[in-house]
């Protein structure tokens, strides 16, 4: 798992119950947030996979920040009661992605957040990657996995052959065997798909994501665009992550490593 998921809830037992069912590694895992500016902050900092909220202790605008943020599902988890009906509507207007009840969905609410999360939306609309880029040897479809896991961070033909015990001459190799792309343009390719599905997000800016996804700087997430799926970033949030993919698959799979 790539990203996090900040909460913020008072309660101890209402955390427990969501820690529960997120997987921790790879920097992943649940970040407990004291306060809203806390959480405002790792959201621009960090790849989110959720936010979980307590809406009834939370100050009124954190019902804006799904509209800013509509890629992050945000669930809010609060002991409700039969006269919250206002705030309930209140998170139905806001879009949230779904409500939980304290104490009434603890067993369930880790689990049921994670399967949901805004990582595996972006993994799935990457699903068709291996069949499209041919990538049907095991070694292909291991070395996709490993690029899918490091995507926030920079990484190297090197970093992922290491990953996988082989040297980076064999990986290159076996990896573009068959007619599938060369490997550091699949892992230009997944970078790109995921800056787009963050760009679709109206708070985040491409200087933002830029650092969020570990490129140096907007210019090098621009120059990636173009050898991946041929437009300027401005353009990745209209393609979204499959749109990436199918540019990516009709023209831009080869390049000199």
């Amino acid at each position: 798992m790539t990203a996090v998921v900040p909460i913020y809830h008072p309660r101890a037992e209402a955390r427990r119950a969501v820690r529960r069912g997120i997987p921790n590694g790879s920097g992943g895992g649940l970040r407990v947030c004291r306060s809203v500016d806390q959480l405002r902050r790792l959201i621009v900092q960090r790849l989110i996979d959720a936010v979980v909220l307590d809406v009834k202790s939370a100050p009124a605008d954190v019902f804006d920040l799904p509209t800013r943020f509509p890629r992050i599902p945000f669930y809010a988890l609060s002991a409700f009661k039969p006269e919250d009906g206002a705030i309930l509507a209140r998170c139905r207007d806001a879009q949230f992605a779904g409500v939980l009840v304290e104490g009434v969905d603890n067993a369930v609410a880790g689990e049921w957040i994670a399967a949901r999360g805004a990582d595996t939306a972006r993994r799935e609309a990457l699903g068709e990657g291996p069949r499209l880029l041919r990538l049907s040897e095991p070694i292909q479809r291991d070395a996709w996995a490993e690029v899918l896991r490091c995507v926030s961070s920079p990484t190297t033909t090197r970093q992922v052959a290491q990953a996988l015990g082989v040297t980076r001459e064999y990986l290159s190799r076996q990896f573009a065997a068959g007619g599938a792309p060369n490997l550091k343009r699949v892992i230009d390719l997944v970078r790109v798909a995921w800056a787009a599905d963050l760009l679709a997000n109206p708070g985040y800016a491409v200087g933002v994501v830029a650092r969020m996804l570990g490129l140096s700087s907007s210019g090098h997430l621009a120059a990636a665009a173009r050898r991946v799926a041929g437009v300027p970033p401005g353009q990745l949030a209209g393609l979204g992550a499959k749109g990436v993919l199918d540019r990516f698959v009709r023209g831009h799979t080869r390049s000199r490593e």
